[in-house]
């Protein structure tokens, strides 16, 4: 796969760059959270946050196509997690509607990217199937 000549090629990528952007947003919100959320909310959070670069890094590092797709959609399905927490923030009073505005559309950024860059996969995947395809 092209993209495995550089294990730190995954950093170019928008999709890790928007992951890491709200990764750290998240990192400096759950510390206003109350300590009772320590191991719960905060907790839940934060690895559901990191998840997301976590499995863009693991999945750029994959040999085969598929195995690559299947870490992106971790990594969204981790984005998506995460909307469900802050949506829990918000309901236990921790967090303003404007800051879960805010939050949400950085979800929906980091969602779209991913979203692109599967796409982006499985144009590359049908095209060397199609260039493997015996001529008539």
């Amino acid at each position: 796969m092209e993209h495995q000549n550089s294990y730190k090629g995954f950093k170019e990528l928008v999709c890790w760059q928007k992951g890491r952007e709200l990764r750290m947003t998240i990192s400096e919100l759950v510390r206003t959270f109350p300590d009772a959320e320590k191991y719960a909310l905060t907790s839940q959070i934060t690895r559901s946050a990191r998840s997301v670069t976590a499995n863009i890094a693991e999945g750029y590092g994959r040999y085969t196509y598929t195995d690559t797709r299947r870490f992106f959609i971790q990594s969204r399905g981790s984005a998506v997690e995460t909307l469900e927490h802050l949506s829990v923030a918000h309901d236990e009073g921790y967090i303003t509607e404007n800051t879960l505005e805010q939050i949400e559309q950085q979800c929906e950024t980091v969602i779209k990217t991913i979203n692109g860059y599967i796409a982006y996969l499985d144009k590359v995947t049908k095209e060397r199937n199609i260039q493997r395809q015996p001529n008539p």
